[in-house]
This record gives structure tokens, C-alpha cells and sequence, in this order.
């Protein structure tokens, strides 16, 4: 498949991803959506999320864009890359300042910030207590009364605006389909998600996080009843791996070639499998799961993986 070129003529268009078939397992059919096709970099739902706030931008004047993430963020990543192929500055608000300590150090250890630095994203990096504060960060604060060309996205991407990019996830060709799957970070993609489906249709999100906030998060975006979060798949919270999770990702990418990476799709479709295994789905369900792309963090995911002596993720 050959991948687009990225201009703001091309965030105005709608990309409609394939889906491929998996296969057939205890009488449920499952299917995954290629969403991580439409760009290496700016894939799956982090293209969604940025493309009408990308058009904003250019509609209403604006030459900045100011986000917020964490050092292995692909939204960060993902932003810094968008920006800088239509030709607009961009500044990272990272979460934790002794990353910006000794930046060469971090740059050298961190592939993700620093793609963004070679992006020409300008990393400004907080106090934890600071980043919680977001935008009233005072620094933040001062920087939107000097510059009124200046946007903000928030962590993650998640906004009215990325809501309205994730609902064309789903065309009618997906109507067939009786559970749409998807992992869930900030909500954002899933209540997209949901606000794009049928109503015979059930989303079931997998929460890449500990904890039952999101069950909240999600609510504030869609007043829909037709979805349902699992839990039990975190692998021990964000980012959190270990031997089983990698071993099934090298398994998934052997059997199917397709790269799944260890923080959101791995853990989906971990969890996907297990359901099917333990009879949670009726025969003749047919599963849409969601790639959702995010697959620069394996790099950081490997180094740490191969400094610890352990197994690491193979790539396609």
C-alpha cells in the first residue's frame, strides 16, 4: 500500500482504512481495521484526532500548536510530525523535569522526544505537580495572552474536534459488524468510536490504564449506552509489560504480519483472544478490532526491554 502524502488538502479528505481478516475462532469471526496504514508516523487514531484541529488551525489563522505528553507519548510524536510537514511550529509540554536536565542525555536515551526534537518540536519539560495544572501553568499562561497565534491541543489529542475525526473511523462497509473493539488511553477514539456506530452495534474499549475513571471520561464525550470497558488487561498499568504480553505480540506479528505494539493494540488484542477463549462472545459474533497505530514507542519499549536482559518485541 503506498502511503499518502501528508498537506492540509490532505487532512480534508477521508481516509477509509482496510480491514483484514484474522480469522475464525470458536465460532467468532475476527477482523482488524488497518488504521496504522495511513502514515508511520500520524497513524490510526492519532490522525483522526489531529485532522479537523490541523484544519482549524489553517481556517482560522493559527501558526503554533502547544500539546502536552508524557517522554514515550505518541501523540507527542505524532503532532511534532504533522506539524511539521504543513509547516507549523510546535511546542511539547513534557511531563517531568529532570528530562530536561541534561536534554542531549535524554535526547540520546528517548527515541520519541527526540523525533520530536528533530521535528523542530520545542520541548519545554515540567514538574509532575506543574503538568497537572496544564495550560495554567503560568508560563503556559503568559505564552497564550503574547501570542495570540498560538493553539492548544490537549494530552492525548482528546477534544471535541478529535471526537468528530474519530467517528469517521467506521464507514458502512463496517456495518456488518457486531463488536467493535478498540484500546483506550484518554477516551478520545472510543467515544468516536461509539458515536459512530449502529445501533445494533456494541463497542467494547480495552483499557491500556489502571482504574475505572475512564468509565467517566468516556461519558463526558457520548450520551450512548451501547459500549462497555474491560479492565483486566493493563498488564499492571500504562506502559507496563512483561515475558507473556511481548511473546504473544511476537506471535500475533509471525502469524499475521501485523506489528502491534506493547502499550494499546498488544494488550487489546491480547484481551481479545482471552475473551474468546473463555466463551465471552456468542458464536457467529463478527469482532472490527481497531488498530490504532502508535507503533514509534516499541523503540523505547525495546531499549528498555534490552537493558533489563529481557526479551524484546521483534519488527516487521
Amino acid at each position: 500500500m503506498n502511503l499518502p502524502m501528508f498537506s492540509t488538502s490532505f487532512f480534508s479528505k477521508n481516509f477509509s482504512s482496510p480491514n483484514q481478516f484474522i480469522g475464525e475462532f470458536n465460532g467468532v469471526e475476527l477482523f482488524v481495521k488497518r488504521e496504522d496504514l495511513i502514515h508511520p508516523i500520524v497513524s490510526g487514531n492519532k490522525f483522526r484526532k489531529l485532522k479537523y484541529n490541523i484544519l482549524k488551525t489553517q481556517d482560522e489563522g493559527f501558526t503554533k500548536i502547544l500539546t502536552f505528553g508524557g517522554a514515550f507519548s505518541n501523540h507527542i510524536a505524532a503532532t511534532a510530525e504533522a506539524c511539521h510537514i504543513i509547516g507549523l511550529k510546535s511546542i511539547g509540554i513534557i511531563r517531568g523535569q529532570e528530562l530536561g536536565e541534561d536534554l542531549q542525555k535524554t535526547l540520546a536515551s528517548n527515541s520519541t522526544l527526540n523525533f520530536a526534537f528533530q521535528k523542530n518540536m520545542e520541548l519545554f519539560f515540567v514538574t509532575r505537580k506543574d503538568y497537572r495544572l496544564k495550560e495554567h501553568i503560568p508560563y503556559i499562561e503568559d505564552l497564550f495572552k503574547s501570542d495570540l497565534t498560538l493553539y492548544s491541543i490537549p494530552e492525548g489529542g482528546t477534544n471535541a474536534l478529535a471526537i468528530k475525526g474519530c467517528t469517521e473511523i467506521l464507514t458502512t462497509e463496517d456495518d456488518n459488524f457486531d463488536v467493535i473493539c478498540s484500546s483506550v488511553g484518554t477516551g478520545g477514539t472510543v467515544a468516536g468510536l461509539i458515536e459512530g456506530t449502529k445501533s445494533h452495534q456494541h463497542v467494547l474499549g480495552f483499557s491500556a490504564l489502571k482504574g475505572n475513571f475512564l468509565q467517566n471520561e468516556i461519558s463526558r464525550w457520548t450520551s450512548k449506552s451501547n459500549w462497555s470497558l474491560q479492565t483486566d488487561f493493563h498488564f499492571g498499568g500504562y506502559a507496563k509489560v512483561n515475558s507473556e504480553l511481548i511473546d504473544f505480540i511476537n506471535s500475533f506479528q509471525s502469524k499475521y504480519q501485523i506489528q502491534l505494539d506493547p502499550i494499546y493494540t498488544g494488550k487489546m488484542f491480547y484481551g481479545i483472544f482471552e475473551l474468546i477463549s473463555s466463551g465471552f462472545f456468542s458464536k457467529n459474533t463478527r469482532i472490527l478490532a481497531i488498530h490504532t497505530g502508535g507503533l514509534q514507542g516499541i523503540e523505547g519499549i525495546n531499549r528498555s526491554l534490552k537493558q533489563k536482559g529481557l526479551q524484546t518485541i521483534t519488527l516487521l
